[in-house]
């Protein structure tokens, strides 16, 4: 949590899910084939993993905050935050999770409050999408993404998926208004991290074809790939992750329905003022 807050504050006090990840990793000087290790959901790296909790606990004690479009920013009170009231944040975030359980529901005793009660259930979709995605035919994953693209914008998408072709799957253009844009793209079913090699290989098939470029996996990219993608000097080329295709998936409501609990309260000082 602490190096999550320095990395904020190193950042202008708000940053993406990315460049807080790219922050911590260069000012902790974390080597690429510790960053890069993945974590047993295959869908992210344990340092990612670590990363979610982190802003989870700070953002329960009101030390950062979160918009819509996943910027997470600063709050006064994290401004303010030392080493030693964060050493004391986890315990203080499981007690109130435990005390809201056994208001709400009544809880079996306090050791229940000591464990992380979101991991399983926040993930559990998760998981389960890729697992089946990592499993369905290669040509029926190339559909999916191209069934994306198009949902996400895209019009002309082609899958080709022609071998020696650098990696090359397909093709589509992306309109912004007055703008088209010729994007080449590439599916990789991929249960691990996705290395820089790949990145390259797939830039230099773009080369006198398109300047823009897509990378969709079902795994990880190194943050060595992450660096080559937007490297300077050289056409960048965007990169979603498992755990990102996941949730174009959920909000473009592709094979996946979110269903919104009603919760009722009944106000009891409402019916004693009668």
């Amino acid at each position: 949590m602490w190096p999550t807050l320095v990395a904020l504050k190193a950042t202008g006090g708000s940053a993406s899910n990315e460049e807080l990840l790219a922050k911590v990793i260069e000012l902790n000087a974390i080597p690429d084939e510790v960053a890069s290790i993945v974590h047993t959901d295959g869908r992210q790296t344990k340092l990612n993993y670590n990363l979610a909790w982190a802003k989870t606990y700070l953002k329960k004690v009101g030390a950062v905050d979160n918009s819509q479009r996943g910027i997470w920013s600063l709050t006064e009170k994290g401004e303010g935050v030392t080493p030693e009231q964060v050493r004391l944040i986890p315990a203080a975030v499981r007690r109130a999770d435990f005390e809201r359980r056994r208001d709400e529901e009544g809880a079996p005793s306090p050791e229940a409050g000591e464990q992380d009660s979101d991991q399983s259930g926040a993930t559990s979709w998760r998981d389960h999408l890729l697992h089946i995605l990592k499993n369905i035919e290669p040509a029926a994953f190339e559909r999916l993404s191209q069934r994306l693209l198009r949902e996400a914008g895209f019009v002309k998408v082609e899958v080709t998926g022609r071998s020696g072709d650098g990696g090359i799957d397909g093709v589509g253009v992306l309109r912004l208004n007055l703008l088209s844009f010729i994007t080449l793209f590439q599916c990789k079913r991929y249960a691990g991290t996705v290395g820089p090699g790949t990145v390259r290989d797939f830039r230099g098939a773009m080369v006198g074809r398109s300047d823009k470029g897509l990378i969709i996996t079902t795994g990880t990219f190194s943050t060595d790939a992450r660096r080559e993608a937007t490297r300077d000097g050289a056409p960048a080329i965007d990169l979603i992750d498992g755990d990102q295709l996941c949730t174009l998936l959920k909000d473009l409501k592709l094979g996946l329905k979110t269903e919104i609990v009603e919760r009722v309260t009944v106000d009891d000082g409402w019916f004693s003022q009668l």
